[in-house]
């Protein structure tokens, strides 16, 4: 296949009845419902009954349109859970494949209910990738209590086809340098995976986005930057440098922000190295341009300093079926913002450099 416009960061949307089905048998009791009602459609699980809401699921429809209230799953593109409609979808858009994320396991405090639903996600997600695998790219999301029971998913995972994995910014505790993590680093080099950390879950302070325009708007700003300090610490801890051949995946954070943080962090490290005891041998921008990539959807001000970040580490991404999701007008769209590259950087930043990462 000849790749023209791959996503490097789209969207999954898996319904609550996938979970009995893909659960552990001694877990499917237990397992999420789907209720249907007069009001929409609502998730139950755990005593709690929550609406399906609309926000992730805004593809084809106009910004004046945007609602929480969209509470049923007709409402949506079935391409967020059907492989066939979702194939359908890319060609609507003129995207030949698309790197997966979203739709992960859930939360509960029932420690092997939570692993359990690590791997019954993935399992579903393989499955659904295997219609078509050099078009659909799962990301399989690595649950990360332990580093046994992450590297034991990496390997699991990567033997049922799927192409990265997803880890959260932050561990559940401690941080990512301390020794006990090398295992994982090392499999994921292994295995030929990228480690990709996506907007959005708890950091180190939790709190949970408003609704409101401040609220909701200034949460979706600062998860943006939220990614330079995940990033930065992985850089500046020596983790890159120990282990050259890992890729880091700055997913859905946009680009802009890069530009800033090579020039600072180079800056700050040539300050402060010393006293600190910064036991880096190149300044941390070495270290971003080795083995860190970042997708965007819309970002002219990353695009303007694009050779600066490296073109190379740049990958388009339509977030289908998102809410900043560019579908179906991807192709046109990405046309006009790349027209004042050269023909060699477009096609790097809309296929090329995906290409190469997830060795299509």
């Amino acid at each position: 296949m000849e790749y023209h416009l791959i996503s490097a960061d789209s969207h999954v949307n898996p319904p609550p009845t996938i979970w009995r089905e893909y659960l552990g048998s001694e877990f499917r009791d237990r397992a999420p419902r789907l209720e249907s009602t007069d009001e929409g459609d609502f998730q139950v699980f755990e005593g709690r009954r929550t609406p399906i809401l609309g926000i992730n699921a805004m593809a084809g429809r106009k910004f004046e349109e945007y609602s929480l209230t969209v509470r049923r799953l007709s409402e949506q593109r079935p391409g967020g859970w059907d492989p066939a409609e979702r194939l359908k979808d890319q060609d609507m858009d003129g995207v030949q494949a698309e790197v997966l994320y979203g739709g992960g396991p859930l939360q509960t405090q029932d420690a092997a209910l939570r692993h359990a639903f690590h791997l019954a996600y993935n399992d579903w997600l393989a499955d659904f990738c295997s219609t078509d695998p050099k078009r659909l790219l799962g990301v399989a999301y690595i649950p990360c209590e332990t580093v046994e029971g992450a590297v034991a998913e990496v390997r699991r995972t990567a033997r049922k086809g799927l192409a990265s994995a997803l880890i959260p910014r932050f561990p559940p505790s401690g941080e990512w340098f301390e020794p006990q993590w090398e295992a994982l680093w090392n499999t994921l080099v292994e295995v030929g995976w990228p480690a990709a950390l996506h907007v959005g879950g708890r950091g180190r302070e939790a709190g949970m986005p408003k609704t409101d325009a401040a609220g909701f708007m200034s949460d979706l700003l600062m998860s943006k930057f939220a990614m330079g300090e995940a990033t930065a610490i992985l850089v500046l801890s020596g983790v890159l440098e120990r282990h050259p051949e890992l890729r880091v995946i700055s997913v859905e954070g946009q680009i802009g922000w890069l530009s800033f943080a090579h020039y600072y962090l180079d800056h700050l490290w040539e300050r402060h190295r010393y006293w600190t005891g910064s036991k880096l041998k190149e300044p941390p921008s070495y270290y971003f341009r080795r083995q860190v990539y970042a997708t965007f959807m819309e970002d002219p001000v990353g695009l303007r300093e694009c050779r600066h970040i490296g073109v190379d580490k740049i990958m388009w991404s339509s977030d289908y079926p998102h809410s900043e999701t560019t579908w179906p007008r991807s192709k046109e769209l990405t046309a006009d913002w790349f027209k004042e590259l050269e023909a060699g950087d477009r096609r790097a930043i809309c296929a090329d450099n995906a290409r190469r990462l997830y060795h299509l």
